[in-house]
């Protein structure tokens, strides 16, 4: 027996199978074709740790804010963005397991993995959250523009030759769409509301900016799997096209921030990282390691 979602699952009569939250759903990928396309089993799998970091690293970030955000719906959105990010990563961590061989499954490659061997980019691991490192104008700047990026990515990656990423893919442009029009319209928000609102949204774009080039970088991982991966830089005029109506509705000026430097040519898809990483990963891992193998 299959649900449609969860509450129907949990408070299904008569199938003491259906015990706990989430048991009871339709595999998302099942009956998709798990076949390695014919590139490279190890470009591959960190292609997909690529973008499986990307998510996970910001989908920690947002959940900085749950109980914290300006008002309870936002605390709720947030928390919602968070989740389907979470969502993508488990897919896509998984499909970089199976494809590298080594056994690593997605609780492995999530908890186990030291920070140069995270490749997200640098955008999504920054501290702009409820705490002295940031604030939720910044936060909303942030997802205005990732949320943007990898929409345009996904759309074009639901061609992929890989069939795993085709699917997640085609499976997660609407949550990318409701997170892109979500923060497009507190930008507006912010930009509209009071004298202060509108100085942090400014403030807020001007510290994610230098980290907006860093996305249309293509990586030479991305060059090596043409038809699998997207590159990056064919992306970048639609995004921008996007980002300059969303300012433009909020009249608010184009920050003119230089890039961010690479360590000697090499940044987030590296393994190079800003010092917020560090404390990120301690956060995010410590329960996993601390407890070795356990289950719950």
């Amino acid at each position: 027996m299959s649900f449609d979602n969860a509450y129907d699952a949990i408070n299904a009569e008569g199938d003491e199978q259906h015990w706990a939250f989430g048991t009871g759903f339709d595999d998302p990928l099942s009956g998709v074709d798990r076949t390695v396309p014919e590139v490279s089993a190890s470009d591959l799998s960190v292609y997909c740790l690529m973008l499986a970091d990307d998510a996970l690293v910001l989908s920690q970030r947002l959940t900085e804010w749950c109980s914290r955000a300006p008002e309870l719906e936002e605390d709720v959105a947030l928390a919602n963005i968070a989740l389907d990010l979470l969502g993508q990563a488990r897919l896509l961590l998984t499909r970089a397991g199976e494809v590298e061989g080594r056994g690593r499954d997605e609780d492995a490659l999530a908890y186990l993995r030291d920070e140069h061997e995270f490749r997200n980019v640098r955008l999504t691991e920054i501290d702009c959250g409820p705490g002295p490192g940031g604030d939720f104008a910044t936060t909303i700047a942030r997802l205005l523009v990732f949320s943007t990026w990898r929409l345009a990515v996904f759309t074009r990656l639901a061609s992929s030759a890989d069939p795993v990423l085709a699917a997640v893919a085609a499976k997660t442009v609407k949550e990318l769409a409701y997170h892109r029009d979500h923060a497009a319209q507190w930008t507006l928000r912010l930009a509209g509301g009071t004298a202060y609102s509108r100085e942090r949204m400014v403030a807020g774009l001007e510290r994610v900016w230098p980290l907006v080039a860093e996305l249309f970088t293509p990586h030479e991982v991305e060059r090596r799997l043409p038809g699998v991966a997207v590159d990056p830089a064919t992306v970048e005029s639609e995004v921008d096209e996007v980002l300059t109506q969303v300012l433009t509705a909020a009249a608010l000026p184009r920050p003119e921030a230089q890039p961010l430097s690479a360590i000697s040519g090499r940044a987030g898809r590296d393994g190079v990282h800003t010092e917020a990483m560090g404390y990120l990963l301690a956060e995010m891992q410590h329960l996993a390691r601390s407890l070795p193998g356990a289950t719950w």
